[in-house]
């Protein structure tokens, strides 16, 4: 009773100490989450090596298979709980960090224009940038106060699958360069005297100096929206499946969903990336209008967005089952899929991409006529035997009639495969 008053009494006062498990601060949920992480690790070893199966079950292959799984089906839901409660925790603490980089920026550019303005002279130019930065960190700090909860300035940059999108990425990165640009030549406008520094300010604003830079924005902002309704569409029509992350890493501009190098994001982000250092460039050498971006690196930064749009429309596919078979140990003799027979359906797409973990595999079913089976857990030294991308090994339930029934899967995405018919004798 002490023990919990203390606890009550310091979560009250203030952050929790060390090893704090509990879901109310952010060190709690994180340490939580690692720890149920790691046991869940050590249970499904255990089990992997034969240990820890009651004795009532031990005698039957079947039913120790499914005893195993529906513990390490509650045990992963429990580490998935924990893992979303540390997302949420984890983008709470986001917007303050994002905020931080943000002034941090301001601050590196000041030091910078202090250090080129030796010799050189502070000149009206570098008095706008200054004044331009202070008013983007100012939109970007409020933007991610009102979005706190949500990862601060980058919520519009997350995806509904609680992914950093690379394209919306690549969007606002150009949207908060040209703001900034068109800032600068604003606060030169601003103080300008002379009406031919004025008549020049306004001309640096003319499409004519501006067209490349104009061009790829419009580009990549379309790419933006496009890919949202390409990859929404494909979801819609079964032909992607798409599973929701824990939270958004920084990775997740480079890789695919399952954490792999993607050639499509990585070429995206680094030419639009070798593009942008190039605009600045520019405008810090000719402050005076907008970065006038080449037509040939312009078109290098289109060929790279329909790269990346294509490689959208590319990924993917629809799980398919190619064939049914019985399942048959060594030992037994051939025969025709009974009840109570386990069978292996073969196939590609079974799991997502991203669905590589226990909680995601333990929601797939198959269908075996009008009985819905899950998919039983398979546990093996560092991961599971069942189910697989392109082998589910499943019974055949007593509530089966003999006959023809059809089999399908459905995969933890909710994506359903064709339907396999086979025959199940008495």
């Amino acid at each position: 009773m002490a023990v919990q008053e203390a606890r009550q009494g310091g979560a009250v006062a203030g952050p929790h100490e060390g090893g704090c498990t509990c879901g109310d601060c952010p060190h709690g949920v994180r340490e939580g989450h690692r720890r149920a992480v790691a046991a869940f690790l050590l249970k499904r070893d255990e089990y992997a090596a034969g240990h820890g199966v009651p004795a009532a079950v031990a005698h039957s292959a079947s039913a120790s298979r499914q005893w195993v799984s529906e513990e390490l089906t509650q045990a992963a839901e429990a580490v998935a709980e924990r893992g979303r409660a540390e997302g949420a925790a984890w983008l709470v603490r986001l917007w303050r960090r994002t905020a931080v980089v943000v002034w941090a920026g301001v601050v590196l550019l000041l030091l910078g224009q202090a250090l080129t303005a030796i010799g050189a002279g502070w000149t009206a130019a570098r008095s706008a940038g200054l004044l331009a930065a202070l008013v983007v960190a100012g939109a970007l700090t409020a933007a991610s106060w009102f979005h706190r909860a949500r990862g601060g300035a980058l919520a519009p940059v997350i995806g509904e699958d609680n992914r950093l999108s690379t394209s919306r990425a690549v969007a606002a990165s150009w949207v908060l360069f040209l703001a900034f640009a068109v800032l600068v030549l604003v606060g030169q406008l601003a103080a300008a005297s002379g009406h031919r520094e004025r008549d020049a300010l306004i001309a640096g604003l003319e499409l004519g100096r501006g067209a490349g830079v104009v061009t790829v924005l419009a580009v990549v902002c379309g790419i933006a929206v496009l890919v949202r309704r390409v990859v929404g569409l494909r979801v819609q029509g079964q032909r992607l499946q798409k599973v929701r992350a824990h939270r958004p890493r920084a990775a997740d501009l480079l890789t695919d969903d399952a954490g792999r190098g993607s050639f499509a994001d990585i070429q995206y982000v680094v030419i639009s990336g070798v593009a942008l250092v190039f605009a600045a460039v520019r405008l810090a050498r000719r402050p005076d209008q907008l970065p006038d971006l080449p037509w040939g690196l312009a078109v290098v930064v289109l060929v790279s967005a329909a790269t990346y749009l294509a490689g959208k429309y590319a990924e993917g596919g629809r799980p398919v089952i190619l064939s049914v078979v019985r399942a048959r140990e060594a030992g037994d003799l051939d025969a025709p899929i009974r009840t109570g027979d386990d069978i292996e359906i073969r196939g590609a797409g079974f799991v997502p991409v991203g669905a590589q973990g226990a909680d995601r595999l333990s929601r797939m079913v198959v269908r075996v006529g009008a009985v819905h089976v899950h998919v039983p857990l398979v546990p093996v030294a560092g991961g599971f035997d069942n189910p697989t991308d392109a082998l589910l090994t499943v019974p055949v339930p007593a509530e089966v009639e003999p006959g023809r029934v059809e089999v399908q899967v459905v995969t933890a995405a909710g994506v359903e495969t064709n339907r396999y018919a086979i025959d199940v004798m008495e």
